[in-house]
């Protein structure tokens, strides 16, 4: 368990982490998916390093979770649930999904690793034990607008990916997306993704929910204008009025 000051020293060191992030990837596009290339080291493939990368968030998270005195606690228990079906997902889910044999730099499971491990750190020891969900009538409210909006961005990227997977079952190598939400931007995954947490955000009340929405914003930001970028040089027939990642917007 960590106490209210290194709480607030992660929340506080994952905007940093952020902001820096959001700064470095407009010059340095992450080498991964579509933009994997080489010179970035020994190379793992793709399903192992989504598997390593992203299990402290399932299984540390339950683990600090339930440690917590509010594990019991009826909105704690929710999001929590929100968190276990997401990662779960994540972790096992989607890597068990991908198709192709392509591979990975290990330094990028790697640095994600250190931040899944601060970020369930701070949120669980936050929902589990740091945090109060009973103390004044506005949680409610708060609670149910933040969890619909989780669930919205839920929705919206689950059924991105599932067009992404079916696509690249039909096809070999990229093709342009059709359908749904791909019919507006270029990245409806990462859309999908940064509702969800800014849904946590506003469910959770939190700091540290607000660090994670902030940071989650400031990595898939950039790397959306990337895709859309890749996406209009490698086709001509690209579609004009897409976005990258906001409808009408950006």
């Amino acid at each position: 368990m960590i106490d209210h000051a290194t709480y607030d020293a992660l929340a506080y060191g994952v905007m940093i982490s952020g902001a820096a992030a959001f700064v470095a990837l407009f010059f340095v596009v992450a080498p991964y998916g579509r933009h994997a290339r080489a010179g970035w080291g020994p190379t793992i493939p793709d399903r192992v390093g989504w598997m390593l990368m992203e299990s402290p968030s399932l299984f540390l998270f339950g683990a600090i979770f339930f440690m917590g005195p509010h594990h019991g606690e009826p909105a704690p228990l929710a999001l929590w649930a929100m968190w276990t079906v997401h990662y779960a997902n994540r972790t096992i889910v989607y890597p068990l999904r991908i198709q192709s044999n392509k591979r990975m730099p290990i330094a990028i499971p790697a640095m994600a690793l250190v931040f899944n491990v601060t970020n369930a750190t701070m949120n669980a020891s936050w929902i589990g034990s740091l945090g109060s969900y009973a103390s004044d009538w506005t949680r409610g409210p708060r609670f149910i607008a933040g969890a619909a909006l989780f669930a919205i961005g839920m929705i919206a990227k689950s059924a991105a990916d599932r067009r992404l997977f079916a696509l690249r079952a039909s096809k070999k190598g990229y093709a342009i997306p059709r359908g749904g939400l791909y019919e507006l931007v270029s990245c409806p995954n990462y859309l999908g993704e940064i509702t969800e947490w800014i849904g946590w955000a506003i469910a959770s009340w939190s700091l540290g929910g607000l660090a994670f929405a902030g940071f989650t914003i400031a990595n898939l930001a950039p790397r959306a204008l990337s895709n859309h970028a890749w996406y209009k040089r490698t086709f001509d027939d690209y579609p004009r009025e897409r976005r990258a990642l906001v409808p009408f917007v950006l």
